[in-house]
């Protein structure tokens, strides 16, 4: 089932701005985050917190595992949160915006590249500027973990950040941390994940260049109530053997609401896999837990580039929502950049995966020569055990740039989280190209257009909206267009009225199109359904779309 609802845009909840050049704007007001820009982007942090270790200090290794972990939190739950640590080193207060950017870490310091064979290096980014609260590193061997302490000697500094941090200081915690592994070239240890910023993350597939970004939750989002943010305070790193082809992550995370432990296996290679365990003890009832939460960016695309004065064809991270059913059906819902906050609801019971994704790989659909938007990742979460009754949210908000992220989709479960509750979540989170499965005998959505109601050539007609939906491949692939009386169109218009629907084969692109000429009841969304049927059997995914006249 799928249900939307305008999300008023009353009390407003404030996100700190996450990366470098990105403005706080209108996502921040809507209670989602600025885009964050991580290290392939220009090299900036995140925050999170815990007691300081001094750099010279002598490693003290304690016991340590992922259930040791989570009895700490589960323990800590029970307690007062406290407010995170600030950093409090003069020269730190000191780095603005210019100065921060320049500052980088030094390659030569990398953690773990002195082990032979490493497939893993890791490099923190600096506190300073907006990243003030440190997080704490460990590394982990043998269920040993030490902590990884950092100085002004682990970082590069150019011209006028220079002359403000001293030399040879130990620094308080770090702002995050990024790993590198040779995902494109045995020769090059490239950039394959990113933890930065309250408890988002970012990764890469081979051939991606970042995009969107992952949250390890989400907490009333897009509600009248404040959104909270919690934070990622604590990571543990398990030093990985030679040759090792995974690398073990783990983190701690505090929030006013709740405390959890997380566990993060992560496989690189043509999709970046990663294993995610996430283990909440909550503090004080929530009204809406976000599980899995994916953020991105639409801008335009070919259904709203009129609204934008701007030389090239499409502007987003990602360009749909995909859904995998429990009983394999497949719902492809393309997202907008729509005039009001927006939200719409997808009731699933133990669905197999849902995900942002990037499906157009086409750099002349793009034009962006820097921005390379055609090498975006797509993610996918793909739930581990039954996760039971819920809801897909998809949240969608009104955008005049680029560099805010306006879409996040995430799992609420149909149980409320009640204080005293102690939950575990399981997923895997697959980053790269995901390309839909060419061995699927349904046709797949390749692109939505949109446009005034009527035929061309004449006056449009009122109050209608004209949709255009291209399905390739799967079994209608090799049918003749003669054959468009063997398929048969399944369409649906909640709060409106399809007035006429017309398909036929399109030879140049290979695709079978459908048109279809909306009307609306009155000012409230319409919903739209729409797939191919034929032979017995759907031979479509299905299309859904929520227009909104405002």
């Amino acid at each position: 089932m799928n249900s939307s609802q305008s999300v008023p845009t009353s009390h407003p909840t404030r996100r700190a701005l996450l990366g470098a050049g990105s403005a706080l704007g209108l996502l921040a007001l809507a209670g989602l985050p600025a885009r964050p820009a991580l290290a392939q982007d220009a090299a900036t942090p995140a925050p999170a917190a815990s007691e300081p270790v001094p750099a010279n200090a002598a490693p003290q290794q304690v016991p340590f595992s992922f259930d040791m972990l989570s009895a700490e939190m589960q323990s800590e739950a029970k307690t007062a949160p406290v407010a995170p640590a600030t950093a409090n080193e003069a020269f730190l207060s000191q780095l603005t915006y210019d100065t921060y950017r320049l500052i980088r870490f030094d390659p030569a310091k990398a953690v773990f590249a002195d082990i032979k064979d490493t497939q893993f290096e890791l490099q923190a980014f600096h506190l300073g500027w907006l990243f003030k609260e440190p997080v704490q590193m460990f590394s982990v061997a043998d269920g040993q973990a030490s902590p990884m302490n950092f100085s002004t000697d682990d970082f590069i500094y150019e011209r006028e950040a220079r002359k403000i941090v001293p030399e040879h200081a130990p620094l308080p915690g770090v702002a995050g941390f990024r790993l590198h592994s040779p995902i494109n070239r045995p020769d090059v240890m490239d950039e394959l994940v990113a933890f930065q910023g309250a408890s988002y993350f970012r990764a890469l597939g081979r051939g991606s260049a970042y995009g969107l970004s992952a949250r390890g939750l989400a907490m009333n989002t897009g509600l009248s109530v404040a959104e909270e943010f919690p934070r990622f305070t604590r990571f543990w790193i398990e030093t990985p053997q030679p040759g090792a082809k995974t690398i073990t992550v783990y983190a701690a995370m505090n929030s006013k609401s709740l405390t959890g432990a997380y566990r993060f296996v992560i496989t690189p290679g043509e999709a970046t896999a990663m294993e995610v365990t996430a283990r909440l003890f909550i503090r004080a009832d929530i009204p809406q837990l976000g599980v899995a939460p994916l953020t991105s960016m639409f801008l335009y695309g070919p259904r709203n580039r009129a609204d934008f004065d701007d030389y090239r064809p499409k502007v987003h991270d990602s360009d749909g929502l995909a859904i995998e059913q429990s009983d394999g059906d497949l719902i492809w819902r393309p997202l907008q950049n729509p005039g009001t906050l927006a939200s719409s609801y997808f009731s699933e019971t133990a669905p197999r995966s849902f995900g942002l994704y990037q499906r157009d790989r086409d750099f002349d659909h793009y034009q962006d020569a820097s921005a390379h938007y055609e090498r975006r990742p797509s993610a996918r979460v793909t739930p581990m055990g039954d996760w039971g009754k819920g809801m897909i949210r998809l949240v969608e908000i009104p955008s005049k740039l680029e560099v805010n992220d306006n879409i996040v989709a995430f799992w609420v479960p149909e149980a409320p989280a009640k204080a005293g509750d102690a939950l575990e979540f399981a997923y895997r989170l697959d980053w790269g190209n995901l390309p839909p499965d060419n061995g699927d005998a349904r046709a797949h959505i390749v692109e939505t257009r949109a446009g005034a109601g009527g035929v061309s050539g004449v006056e449009n007609t009122k109050g209608t909206r004209k949709f255009v939906i291209d399905f390739k491949g799967g079994e209608i692939a090799n049918l003749p267009a003669n054959a468009v009386d063997k398929i048969e169109v399944v369409s649906t218009a909640g709060k409106g009225k399809i007035v006429t629907q017309t398909l036929s084969k399109v030879e140049q692109d290979d695709v079978w199109r459908l048109v279809l000429d909306v009307s609306a009841d009155g000012d409230a969304p319409v919903e739209l359904s729409a797939h191919l049927s034929g032979f017995g059997r759907k031979l479509s995914e299905t299309w859904l779309y929520q227009w909104n006249r405002s």
